[in-house]
């Protein structure tokens, strides 16, 4: 009986045999050619990838002085070169993996044989894949397959399923690769490629995390503990598995001395040792802009939506190797950051603050700062935040007042009024051209509609007629609805949008993208389209009240647009972007241009340039830091029942949006008792205004990042926009 059993797995062997042959030389048996053909394109397309298609890499993201803040990966890895890796280690790898590497070429069909032997007549199951197959296998399930969606796992399961088909195109692209590389660039390549535990792929990076070391510099202990680890990474987990991790580690070791790469002394010294590695886990950094830490985290968010709005595959922004050069100046961004934390706590509930600078210019508008009182991170209970705060439209209840920027710029331009000309202020105002559903405005205009009625804020003490610089700084309501009438509503909000807020007029009433489905048209439109002229609407009044959600990065930048001579840029963090070989690379970013006339914008900021004054309404947050007489732009904003307030303030060096509001629940007020001292109250309770926490938070931060620079003028209105009126 068992000499038949032998005799008919003996057969068996030499069918399988036959078949490996047969399989290796001809793809596909009989005459189907153009199928052979194909799989013999296959096996050379992988082959040659394999020879030069590199991993997946780590993308550095830097600041403005090239000095790292955070990777992004898919893949911890970090490639090394055959001379950065320790002869100890590839040794430990060829002993317990291939001990014949430098012997066959590709597939080692001794061991190949010996295996089926002792697979098929019931001993112990064997491997028999060389280590250049098995390099094979590893790219397929790490690189190709590799950023797969981790739901679709079949191109992963076919690289490592266990069938004849799959080892004869493993084995035949072993062979061409073969051909392709030397030995130690097939070593080297697998080193690069293969997984360890957590993400950890490559030596290189192995030697960071498990060791805090370098590859080059690797132990025999410490190589022979990585090379126990790729038969299977989990199981021989050091940290989880430190008993087993080790009895195979000293495997590995013992398998050095058989193939006579280690003395019988060294290895016993080497057993001795324990693991080694790093206490509590792997060291890595992380894998996304948490890295960048709870201060430059929102910088680096921007960074990453930035490009991908701009057409960077994500894939390749993870998996790349690039680095990325951003505008990110460390000290500024710092110096923002403790403003807004001295003005709110980071931990305080619901209230968020955040300061965004951008510096202006003609040719480019480089982001320097965002920054907020809340830490970059994903522990609520710390205050933590993944939400882009200072540069999303996060700030769905407005600006308030701040908007009447665009009115003023809209009346410039369209010939309304000149800088220097008397406007009537009246304390209460009902308009014959907007309308509203307000209850408390009675008024019906010449359509039958109820007016749109506004009153100037409680407490107000206004004389009947002030220049329109003066209106800017201290913000009478009745007089920019007055004016919004004669400019128009659609040249405003085109306005808002050319100047810098075009993200955030692009979006509905919840700082999303519009919902057609909606029943609520500040949901189903953008605010360009709400807010905007419709049919017969002309628009809604209270636009230049502000209303609208916002961003404060694009806020920030309408006041960069206004000193750099009307002129808009996309507010852009990055410098530039390298690839792994240290090209550029191209991405999609709009151009600048010229979006009003640079008279509008001299105009328009010499209107602004007196709101740090005595009599304006963020002169006391001037006074505070002892501003002066340097020259600057200005306006604040308050929002109904006081639930967020704004400030867009600049220099001719920097231009700074400064917003306080309530990020999780819109709906109530903001309380302020003073410095770090704000809290969210109810609707009817607020007590918030731009002139508080927001322009001190701005002037905080600027006059300690503009200390020791020279003051810069702020243009002056031209002649033809200083009257209009004969005034």
């Amino acid at each position: 009986m068992r000499v038949r059993d032998g005799l008919l797995k003996l057969t068996g062997l030499c069918l399988l045999a036959g078949v490996l042959v047969a399989g290796l030389l001809f793809p596909v048996v009989g005459g189907l050619g153009v199928m052979s053909n194909q799989a013999s394109a296959t096996v050379d397309d992988m082959s040659a990838e394999l020879a030069t298609d590199p991993p997946p890499l780590v993308t550095t993201i830097t600041d403005a002085e090239d000095e790292p803040i955070a990777t992004l990966y898919d893949q911890y890895r970090i490639p090394k070169a055959s001379d950065q890796i320790s002869d100890a280690m590839k040794w430990a790898l060829i002993s317990v993996e291939d001990r014949r590497f430098y012997e066959h070429h590709g597939v080692d069909w001794r061991g190949t044989m010996r295996a089926a032997i002792s697979n098929q007549t019931g001993a112990d199951t064997q491997g028999a894949s060389t280590l250049t197959q098995q390099y094979v296998k590893n790219y397929l399930i790490n690189v190709v397959h590799g950023g797969d969606d981790p739901e679709d796992k079949v191109g992963r399961q076919r690289a490592q399923e266990q069938t004849i088909a799959r080892k004869l195109q493993e084995a035949r692209i072993a062979i061409q690769l073969e051909n392709r590389m030397d030995k130690e660039q097939i070593l080297t390549g697998y080193l690069n490629v293969v997984e360890f535990t957590h993400e950890i792929y490559g030596v290189g990076a192995a030697a960071r995390a498990y060791f805090d070391t370098e590859a080059e510099d690797l132990t025999v202990p410490q190589s022979a503990l990585l090379a126990a680890m790729v038969i299977n990474p989990v199981m021989h987990d050091p940290w989880q598995y430190p008993e087993r991790a080790k009895e195979r580690r000293d495997l590995v070791i013992d398998l050095m001395v058989q193939n006579r790469k280690l003395s019988e002394e060294d290895a016993e010294e080497a057993k001795a040792e324990p693991l080694g590695v790093v206490p509590g886990g792997p060291e890595k950094p992380p894998a996304n802009c948490m890295g960048a830490g709870p201060e430059h985290g929102f910088f680096c968010q921007y960074v990453e939506d930035y490009l991908l709005e701009s057409g960077v595959d994500k894939e390749a922004l993870y998996q790349g190797g690039y680095t990325i050069k951003t505008t990110l100046d460390r000290d500024i961004n710092r110096i923002a950051k403790e403003s807004a934390e001295e003005q709110v706590d980071k931990t305080e509930d619901n209230v968020a603050n955040t300061l965004s600078l951008v510096r202006p210019g003609t040719d480019s508008r480089e982001v320097v700062a965002l920054a907020a009182n809340r830490d970059y991170g994903t522990n609520a209970d710390e205050g933590q935040t993944s939400w882009a705060l200072p540069s999303a439209v996060a700030n769905v209840t407005g600006a308030g007042s701040t908007y009447k920027v665009f009115t003023a710029a809209a009346a410039l331009q369209e010939g309304v009024v000149g800088v220097y000309d008397d406007v009537d202020v009246p304390n209460t105002y009902a308009s014959d051209v907007f309308i509203s559903s307000q209850p408390h405005c009675p008024a019906i205009n010449q359509y039958g509609d109820t007016k749109y009625c506004v009153r100037n804020a409680e407490g107000a003490n206004f004389p009947s007629r002030m220049t329109l610089q003066d209106a800017l700084a201290r913000s009478p309501n009745t007089t920019f609805v007055m004016l919004a009438e004669q400019a128009g509503m659609d040249t405003i909000v085109e306005m808002a949008s050319d100047l810098g807020m075009r993200r955030s007029m692009a979006v509905n009433g919840l700082g999303r993208e519009p919902d057609p489905d909606s029943d609520e048209r500040a949901v189903q439109l953008s605010q360009k389209e709400h807010f905007g002229p419709s049919g017969n609407s002309p628009g809604l009044g209270s636009f230049t009240l502000g209303p609208a959600a916002l961003s404060g990065l694009e806020l920030a930048n309408v006041g960069a647009t206004i000193l750099s001579d009307g002129v808009w840029c996309p507010p852009s963090p990055v410098r530039e972007v390298l690839d792994r070989d240290g090209n550029t690379v191209e991405f999609e970013e709009e151009s600048c241009e010229q979006v009003i006339d640079e008279g509008v914008a001299h105009a328009l900021a010499d209107g602004m340039s007196v709101d740090h004054l005595e009599g304006a309404t963020a002169h006391r947050a001037a006074s505070e830091v002892d501003w002066g007489d340097r020259p600057m732009i200005g306006k604040t904003g308050t929002t109904q029942n006081n639930s967020s307030g704004t400030f867009l303030g600049a220099t001719p060096q920097l231009s700074g949006g400064a917003m306080v509001f309530r990020p999780d629940q819109p709906n109530g007020g903001l309380c302020y008792h003073g410095v770090g001292n704000v809290r969210a109250c109810g609707i009817d309770e607020g007590t918030m205004f731009g002139g508080r926490t927001p322009a001190q938070t701005w002037f905080g931060a600027m006059s300690e990042i503009l200390d020791g620079e020279d003051p810069e003028p702020v243009p002056e209105a031209p002649d033809e926009y200083r009257h209009v009126n004969g005034d």
